[in-house]
C-alpha cells in the first residue's frame, strides 16, 4: 500500500510503504531515514484492533514528514524491494546444481569459483 495523504500544518505528509509485517515496516523506515528523511510510522500498535477494524486499516505503515521527500523516498522503497536474485550455479567438481544463495555446493562442499 502507498501514496496516502494527510495534512499537518503547512506540510503535506505523505504514506510511502505499509506491511503487516512491523519488522518489514521498521526496516523500510530505518532505510528511509538513513538517507537523512523524516519519516514516522502509523499504527505501529494497531494489530491488535484487528477483527475491530479493517486489518488493512490496522496495518503499519512508514509516512514521510515533507511531502517534497516522497519521490526520493519511494526510490528507496522500490530499490529495497527489487533486490537482483543472482543465478544458480553448477559444481565443478559433482556436477550438482545449487541456487544462487549457496556459497559453497550442498552436495560435496566445494566453494563456489
Amino acid at each position: 500500500m502507498q501514496g496516502g495523504l494527510k495534512h499537518e500544518g503547512n506540510f503535506i505528509m505523505k504514506m510511502v510503504y505499509s506491511n503487516e509485517s512491523i519488522f518489514l515496516v521498521n526496516n523500510v523506515k530505518n532505510l528511509i531515514e538513513a538517507e537523512r528523511i523524516n519519516t514516522f510510522i502509523k499504527n505501529e500498535f494497531s494489530l491488535g484492533a484487528a477483527g475491530e477494524i479493517s486489518v488493512f486499516d490496522a496495518w503499519p505503515e512508514v509516512w514521510v514528514s515533507d511531502d517534497t521527500d516522497f519521490e526520493r523516498a519511494r526510490t528507496i522503497v522500490d530499490l529495497s524491494q527489487n533486490s537482483d536474485k543472482g543465478e544458480d550455479w553448477i559444481c565443478n567438481k559433482c556436477l550438482e546444481k545449487n541456487t544462487f544463495s549457496f556459497e559453497i555446493c550442498w552436495q560435496c562442499g566445494t566453494e563456489n569459483s
